[in-house]
């Protein structure tokens, strides 16, 4: 077997998918199924359209240009805010995009008159994240200029939060995109049928019954594809959490003192790390590191086993405790969290492997 690899299990999320799409339409909210962070991998996108997810979110048009290629029935949402010079690839192969930028709505305008068509887009709100959106106190003049527009259509209102300021999903900010677009209708007499009320985390607020009902849409991947909502520190009870496994080859097996000797610096990636004492360990390199992995969202499928740390083309596992026979050769499993995934399926370096 090859090594590193990622072995994905297309079953679990699919299950994943059904399970989740059966939980929001119980509150009529439409998912839409973001596959940005397993870079669009074809065999996991079917997976998502078994499970009766064909609405889809993407933040590289590279990927929803693959995907529309194989399923051209599938619709496309664009969620990162797109760029000016993607403008007309967007236009042809996305279905809706999130926008906030008025001088890149102009130039989409424009351009969709140019090629025949009206491109559908939902305005971004900010809520308190800071990250993308504008703020509401400024969306009411926003809007009055985009409906000028031709070529462009606006279907909805959407908001993020979580992703940059670490922002909470609310009931109070929910309730303010909320009367935002209730007051958008009323001025300009239109109707704005989509609110896009935010991602995994947001479904906190369904399971507790707090989701406000005029929220109707949710841009959902970590839960499918991990069974997880991150931001809140939640597994997901009744979902499979591993359906993505990273295995690494042990390529040396010694045993060394738990703290580095000599005067310390910085290491290659520019900190400083801590090393406690715990006298001689049964330390185990793997041929996997940070080029390939963001090491900190990795987790010892063998719960006796901790990882120490990594550099560029290293992990460092002690493997003082483990019940398992280790050597040079033996493969050792580690479970993906949503960082871990985005970066593996991204590296050239890592073999992927879909099972059914």
């Amino acid at each position: 077997m090859y090594t590193p690899v990622l072995e994905v299990n297309l079953g679990k999320i699919k299950y994943n998918a059904r399970k989740i799409k059966n939980f929001c339409e119980k509150s009529n909210i439409e998912i839409c199924a973001i596959t940005k962070g397993f870079c669009a991998e074809l065999p996991i996108v079917e997976a998502f359209i078994e499970g009766g997810l064909s609405f889809l979110g993407d933040s590289r048009i590279q990927n929803i240009i693959k995907v529309k290629k194989k399923f051209p029935h599938v619709k496309y949402m664009m969620i990162r805010i797109p760029k000016i010079s993607e403008a007309e690839e967007v236009i042809t192969y996305a279905d809706i995009s999130l926008q906030s930028q008025l001088e890149v709505i102009e130039v989409y305008s424009q351009k969709a008159i140019s090629m025949g068509k009206v491109h559908n887009i939902i305005l971004m709100i900010d809520v308190g994240d800071l990250r993308e959106g504008v703020m509401p106190e400024d969306a009411e003049e926003m809007v009055g200029k985009i409906l000028s527009m031709k070529g462009v259509n606006l279907i909805g209102v959407g908001t993020n939060v979580g992703c940059y300021g670490s922002i909470m999903p609310t009931v109070e900010n929910a309730t303010i995109l909320i009367n935002l677009r209730n007051r958008l209708e009323k001025i300009y007499d239109i109707k704005l049928p989509i609110i896009s009320g935010g991602a995994t985390s947001s479904l906190k607020l369904l399971r507790e019954n707090k989701m406000p009902k005029e929220i109707n849409n949710l841009r959902i991947g970590e839960a499918i594809l991990l069974g997880e909502d991150s931001n809140n520190g939640i597994l997901l009870e009744g979902y499979y959490q591993d359906a993505f496994i990273l295995k690494a080859e042990v390529v040396e097996l010694r045993e060394k003192p738990s703290v580095p000797i000599g005067e310390r610096g910085y290491d290659a990636f520019g900190n400083q790390p801590e090393y406690p004492d715990k006298g001689i360990r049964r330390r185990a390199i793997l041929s996997i590191g940070r080029q390939d992995v963001r090491v900190e969202a990795l987790t010892p499928v063998c719960p006796d086993m901790e990882i120490l740390g990594a550099s560029s083309d290293h992990l460092i596992v002690d493997v003082t405790d483990s019940k398992e026979n280790t050597e040079p050769g033996s493969i050792i499993a580690f479970r993906c969290a949503y960082s871990a995934m985005l970066s593996l399926t991204t590296s050239p370096y890592v073999e992927k492997v879909f099972n059914p």
